[in-house]
């Protein structure tokens, strides 16, 4: 089928697993093709590993997996994956992508929300997360839970998949342009330069000034497939601003922040955001990234949607201050707009969101 350049849509989604570009091994959830993503889903095994790897370019990952493997799982039936444990799942989907197609995976947002790093294989990969263009294999999920122990089984969704032609992504002219047009992040003078940058807000929210969250240690499990099931306050301790609007990030914890600036994705744009510069201090904000054309889109209910950040310190303690940049937005063209954008349709639980932890918690 012809395609044309940028990132597909929901639609062409549709159409490239009629057409066998993408392998499910089962028929699709009502809500697993996202505006311009594809969820992938957990499949029937996994296996808990040694180490983290990437099978580099003369192997696949069976090949790795039969000489560091402790033991299989059964994800046929609800399964407990341990913090500070690595595990590599089999997924549902595989694909068999014409030779103009490349993809790309990144977490979901429920996903980073809840600190479970996740990242997508291929056989034969050099890289995580990405997917050559005419790839043709099945796709694995590395897992591993760094805060609180998670509960997973076949068909859970962890990763999102995003398939790309061409070239997609907008130069810092061309955001410019988008943004006087657009207004892409509410800021009277935003800095462009490889990207929208992405301020955190230290200042807080409502009349109790809440900040952000700090995760909790020792906590129950949280059962990825069931919304609202665990108390904010067994996970999280609330962070209230006092004084000066900075924050210490202490090694080793996680957080969850927001971002200064109200982002608009516009319905014919798809975004990521991607880490600023590590040299500007001790942590990473984290990993779920994508944002699907319509977030924080006034026609989608969206206006006003901040982005959450997930922040890890690292090694040190690091100061944090309000308004400090800590991430930026790569904006890429879709193909063509999506019928249904995000916070339009099922699925979307963060549209018009403020400071919002993820859909487990109430």
């Amino acid at each position: 089928m012809a395609l044309r350049d940028g990132i597909q849509s929901a639609r062409t989604i549709a159409a490239l697993t009629r057409a066998g570009a993408i392998l499910p091994a089962t028929p699709y959830a009502p809500d697993q093709i996202q505006p311009a993503s594809l969820d992938l889903r957990l499949g029937a095994r996994a296996f808990r590993v040694r180490a983290s790897f990437l099978p580099g370019p003369s192997r696949n990952v069976s090949d790795r997996l039969a000489h560091l493997v402790l033991h299989e799982l059964d994800l046929t039936k609800p399964v407990l994956l341990e913090t500070g444990c690595v595990y590599i799942a089999e997924l549902q989907e595989s694909l068999a992508l014409p030779p103009d197609l490349a993809a790309a995976a990144n977490p979901k947002s429920s996903t980073g929300r809840i600190d479970v790093f996740t990242r997508v294989i291929t056989d034969r990969a050099r890289e995580f997360d990405t997917i050559e263009a005419g790839y043709h294999g099945p796709l694995y999920a590395e897992i591993s839970p760094r805060t609180f122990p998670v509960r997973v089984r076949m068909g859970s969704r962890l990763s999102q998949l995003r398939l790309r032609k061409g070239e997609s992504r907008l130069s810092d002219a061309q955001l410019s342009d988008l943004h006087a047009r657009e207004t892409l992040v509410a800021s009277a003078a935003p800095s462009i330069q490889d990207g929208v940058a992405v301020s955190v807000d230290l200042a807080g929210f409502g009349p109790d000034r809440l900040v952000g969250y700090r995760a909790k240690r020792h906590t129950a499990l949280v059962d990825l497939d069931a919304p609202g099931s665990c108390a904010v306050a067994d996970f999280w301790e609330p962070i209230h601003g006092a004084g000066a609007a900075e924050l210490i990030l202490d090694p080793g914890q996680f957080y969850i922040l927001a971002s200064k600036e109200a982002v608009h994705v516009p319905p014919d744009y798809a975004a990521e955001m991607v880490p600023f510069d590590p040299l500007v201090g001790e942590f990473r904000v984290h990993y779920a990234g994508f944002f699907d054309p319509g977030f924080g889109h006034s026609g989608a209910g969206g206006a006003g949607a901040r982005a959450v950040l997930e922040v890890r310190s690292r090694d040190v303690p690091f100061i944090l201050e309000d308004g400090q940049i800590v991430g930026r937005l790569v904006y890429e063209r879709m193909a063509e707009r999506p019928s249904v954008l995000y916070g339009a349709g099922a699925g979307s639980n963060y549209q018009a969101q403020g400071l919002k932890l993820s859909k487990h918690f109430v």
